[in-house]
């Protein structure tokens, strides 16, 4: 079986504030950095085979710390990417909270669609896309994921067969992990939203400067 730890990015500059979406440039605040090393210290011990995060900054600067600790590459998979929140990317949750479209958005998940964005429906199907690829190639692989909340309560849900209405009923916090079990007989949720502990201090060492690995700047 394949073993799936997904993890949503920790807390960024923008949060609770702004819907951030897939807008440049967003990056982890210090509460977000001390979680994404205290994400690593509990992953590494689990000798994932594989790190892969969203192409969004946050996301891979919350892998950067796991990166240096086991020596694995960040790969950017564009199929774990942040929600396309299309018109409303950037807006402050106080300009939208009087849009029905938001309204719907929040209370209607399994058919409502971001204006100029994508549905959640369809976030559901290019992340379990990728678990169904990665499982097949990698059928004892332990494999890390950097993503998104929406998008890792989508995968959650639709591996539950439940539906993605039900979003609101899965807390999946930043800075948390859940572990998916996926074989020939389908899928196991082990943990859901676990919140490591905090991090040893010398879990990576000064010199590999954890969080100046990445690369580029989205």
């Amino acid at each position: 079986m394949t073993t799936f730890f997904l993890v949503r990015h920790g807390t960024h500059a923008l949060q609770h504030r702004v819907l951030a979406g897939r807008m440049p440039g967003v990056v982890l605040a210090d509460e977000g950095r001390r979680q994404a090393l205290a994400l690593a210290e509990r992953l590494a011990a689990e000798r994932p085979t594989a790190l892969l995060a969203s192409p969004r900054r946050r996301t891979r600067e919350t892998a950067a710390p796991l990166a240096a600790a086991t020596g694995l590459a960040i790969a950017i998979a564009p199929e774990v990417d942040e929600v396309n929140m299309g018109d409303w990317t950037g807006k402050s949750f106080e300009e939208i909270s009087g849009d029905p479209r938001w309204t719907a958005w929040n209370t209607a998940r399994a058919s409502a669609r971001v204006p100029g964005g994508e549905s959640m429906g369809e976030v559901a199907q290019r992340i379990g896309g990728l678990l169904d690829r990665l499982a097949g190639a990698t059928p004892d692989g332990r494999i890390v994921i950097v993503s998104h909340g929406d998008v890792i309560r989508s995968a959650l849900l639709d591996r539950l067969g439940l539906s993605l209405d039900a979003y609101d009923r899965i807390e999946i916090a930043t800075g948390s992990v859940s572990t998916l079990v996926v074989g020939p007989w389908g899928a196991k949720i082990l943990a859901m939203g676990e919140r490591p502990a905090s991090p040893a201090e010398t879990l990576v060492t000064p010199d590999a400067k954890p969080f100046d690995m990445i690369v580029h700047p989205t």
